[in-house]
């Protein structure tokens, strides 16, 4: 891939609180004591007074965000995706999916590109434990310009939402001034008819660029962009299935109840077609740095590229 311009998309996540905050006075911020990691710290130095530290725990901050939007403001708490997801979900279940409150959930560090932090804090099982919630909105950013502008379509939205932002470097592939975000609509980035590739988060980009790679052998590869899990664009998957009669898809999480099983599930009811999911497969991380991580589970562009010649019968 050519050399660009690599942002985690948490920056984008602070920047637009921020943003967000000089706005709606009704919007507050909740975090449980990693504001620094998390970016909130940028919407704390502009409010201070709008910004609340509930400490080391995450339950307890789930629940006091559920009595401020039942109060009529407009919650966004923050952690690790870990803890945001995994060890909150009791309260995000009962405290803010059961009433179905407007709460908005900014959870970063998730998936493998942790790195280092190791398989303690490497969320890969956030989007299956959020999408099992009923009427959550679920998504992941390509880039800082898509993170943008999915923390204001959650606050413009109402309801509960979770959306996972990275800690490691997303190459930025949006144009700002042209770019539109609607929760449950997908992106088409790259045409093709041969085989169909649908990620999100950091492995679109991964996808574009192996897709580049597939051009060059003659290989016409669709690119679809699903930031939104659920509601999944099931117009743009089934359209894709069709024309294509193939799919991948790609995402940095597990093969089990992510994207890649919302697509199966959706295609096996409607429009039975092979796919092959690439994820994380039914095991756990291990410290390390985040690019070599990525490479050595095939989050890459490389295996992405790899996955597609075997599936054409090409390799």
């Amino acid at each position: 891939m050519a050399e660009v311009k690599k942002i985690a998309t948490r920056e984008a996540y602070g920047n637009a609180l921020k943003e967000l905050g000089a706005e709606h006075e009704d919007m507050i911020v909740f975090d449980a004591d990693l504001s620094n990691a998390t970016k909130t710290n940028i919407f704390k130095k502009a409010f201070p007074d709008r910004h609340f530290n509930c400490g080391i725990a995450e339950g307890n901050m789930m629940s006091v965000a559920a009595g401020a939007a039942a109060m009529g403001l407009v919650p966004f708490v923050s952690s690790f995706a870990m803890f945001a997801s995994g060890r909150a979900f009791e309260q995000v279940r009962n405290s803010i999916g059961y009433p179905q409150l407007n709460v908005k959930i900014g959870a970063t560090h998730g998936g493998i590109s942790v790195g280092e932090d190791g398989a303690s804090h490497q969320c890969c099982e956030d989007f299956a434990l959020m999408r099992s919630i009923p009427g959550m909105v679920v998504m992941s950013p390509a880039d800082t310009v898509e993170a943008r502008a999915m923390v204001r379509a959650a606050y413009e939205h109402v309801g509960p939402v979770y959306m996972r932002f990275s800690r490691y470097g997303a190459p930025v592939i949006h144009d700002e001034e042209n770019y539109h975000f609607e929760i449950g609509k997908g992106e088409l980035l790259h045409e093709g008819s041969d085989i169909a590739m649908i990620a999100n988060g950091l492995l679109t980009a991964e996808a574009v660029e192996a897709a580049r790679l597939l051009e060059a052998e003659g290989i016409a590869a669709r690119v679809i962009n699903m930031a939104t899990v659920k509601p999944l664009d099931e117009a743009l998957i089934l359209k894709a299935a069709k024309e294509c009669g193939k799919l991948i898809t790609c995402e940095e999480h597990s093969v089990i109840g992510g994207l890649g099983e919302a697509v199966c599930s959706f295609l096996s009811e409607t429009c039975p077609t092979p796919v092959r999911r690439i994820g994380v497969n039914d095991e756990f991380g291990h410290s390390g740095p985040a690019g070599a991580l990525l490479k050595e589970f095939g989050l890459c562009a490389d295996h992405i590229a790899e996955v597609a010649r075997e599936f054409l019968g090409r390799a």
